[in-house]
């Protein structure tokens, strides 16, 4: 998803595609910071706040100090380095440029709530969940994205994060997890961009009752691997991204696609336009409940289309019913009345468009509600610079989803954003937060204790191997009222 690794050759040698960064289209004016009164900006002007610090390790802040300060939503230059084979080595070569254009995400919404103050402790060791040496059915099976998890009508934990060639950890807890061998969702890698059937990975479920799961899909299409369907003939240049859906009625033990497939989310235009960057909406976090509705951050890189002009940054979408995946609407500034159809059924007329949130460089690795509070936590990956001190995991806390206090940091690490040919020690990705004693079904609230949830993987010189572990560390947190 974004945070794909493509599987490569029989050996198993995992070919990276990035988690997508937000790279640089350009704020829509109306989103522009200086043109858009916002009364969380003005309070802080009158409280005589300051540009925010470089956020860092905080694990016993000044609740006084921080309740004046507020995210400044800009962004993070992100160098992506998407790879591809080179000759029988399958080695990995940039393809990226150096420099990616700074993005600016849009302010907070105005009738946003104030972040409250929130402090994550690491407070254990990391232990092993998953180790792809060991415990691997074939090549396929790496951690490849963020972990999703749930109890099924039984009671036991199917928890999904890996390939492409979909299967499951299941077990009786989170504490006795076991890869499944059987495909609950295979990809088809079909030519056809309108099938949406090249390569999905399951990245969020919701189920209401253990047996009936709805799945949202990270779908890529990747032309390049297609003859004649993008002349730059290059991963990134080619890549097609959309948000479709699948549907399980045996608790997760198998998926289907609709036939013709829903889109919950897509580009307004088909897969040959603006061919040259990477298009489209990625890597849905998981999906989390707030009374009657079900919510989902969802990434995109943005397009300037007649009538449609998307900035890039992370979607809120809303839906009373994630069993019916076009219900799904994204936040527009005023409402959750933006839907983003499929382009190859119909013609797509102008689309309205997101209003992005949070200040993210880069899709939610997940978001959990604290109980005692109420409080919303997202957890998330970032490279060093742009106003993130060091590259790692970085948390960011909200009271409505729409408006998030300044990001800190987590765990020190290279991620997947940073240079694999610098790397002196495995990168880190896929951050997640997971309670073993979540009371919902779904694994979307959390206590005072939770687990950092996030893959390992090794590098050999600049080729960041499919060698890679599914970890966890337990955390400590704590919430300001």
């Amino acid at each position: 998803m974004g945070l794909a690794y493509r599987i490569v050759g029989t050996e198993g040698v995992a070919r990276p595609v990035l988690p997508v960064a937000l790279t640089g289209k350009r704020v829509h004016p109306a989103q522009d910071p200086a043109r858009v009164p916002s009364p969380v900006r003005e309070r802080d002007r009158v409280r005589g706040a300051t540009s925010p610090e470089d956020p860092g390790p905080s694990p016993q802040p000044s609740p006084a100090r921080e309740r004046g300060r507020v995210a400044a939503f800009t962004g993070q230059s992100v160098n992506l380095r998407p790879y591809v084979r080179r000759g029988i080595r399958q080695r990995f070569a940039l393809l990226a440029a150096a420099l990616v254009p700074l993005l600016l995400i849009p302010p907070k919404a105005q009738a946003a709530a104030e972040p409250p103050l929130s402090a994550l402790t690491l407070v254990g060791p990391p232990a092993i969940v998953f180790k792809a040496g060991r415990d691997a059915c074939d090549g396929a099976d790496v951690p490849d994205a963020p972990a999703r998890a749930f109890r099924d009508a039984a009671g036991a934990v199917t928890l999904f994060g890996m390939h492409y060639r979909n299967r499951t950890l299941r077990g009786p807890d989170l504490d006795h997890l076991k890869l499944d061998c059987a495909v609950v969702l295979d990809s088809g890698e079909k030519p056809d961009p309108a099938s949406y059937d090249d390569r999905s990975w399951i990245t969020a479920t919701w189920t209401e009752d253990g047996r009936h799961v709805a799945a949202l899909l990270h779908h890529e299409y990747q032309a390049n691997e297609h003859p004649g369907r993008c002349p730059a003939g290059s991963y990134m240049a080619c890549w097609y991204n959309t948000i479709t859906a699948a549907t399980s009625a045996d608790g997760g033990r198998s998926f289907a696609r609709r036939n013709p497939p829903v889109v919950v989310a897509g580009a307004p235009f088909r897969q040959e336009v603006d061919q040259g960057r990477h298009r489209g909406f990625f890597n849905p976090s998981n999906i989390v409940a707030e009374g009657r509705w079900r919510y989902v951050l969802v990434s995109t890189t943005g397009w300037d289309r007649p009538g449609s002009d998307q900035a890039a940054g992370l979607c809120l979408f809303r839906s009373d019913d994630p069993a019916d995946p076009a219900r799904w609407r994204a936040w527009t500034g005023t409402g959750f009345t933006a839907a983003f159809p499929d382009p190859y059924r119909k013609p797509v007329p102008p689309a309205a468009t997101c209003r992005p949130v949070g200040p993210f460089p880069g899709p939610v690795g997940a978001v959990v509600r604290h109980r005692a509070t109420g409080a919303w936590i997202a957890v998330f990956m970032a490279k060093a610079g742009d106003g993130f001190a060091r590259s790692g995991f970085y948390w960011s806390s909200s009271r409505d989803l729409i408006a998030w206090d300044t990001p800190r940091l987590l765990l020190d690490g290279a991620t997947l954003y940073d240079d694999p040919c610098k790397a002196t020690a495995p990168l880190i990705a896929y951050p997640s937060l997971l309670d073993p004693a979540a009371q919902g079904r779904n694994f979307d609230d959390v206590g005072d204790r939770a687990l950092l949830t996030y893959a390992s993987l090794r590098v050999e010189g600049c080729t960041i191997t499919s060698d890679r572990d599914l970890l966890r560390r337990p955390v400590a947190i704590r919430v300001w009222p």
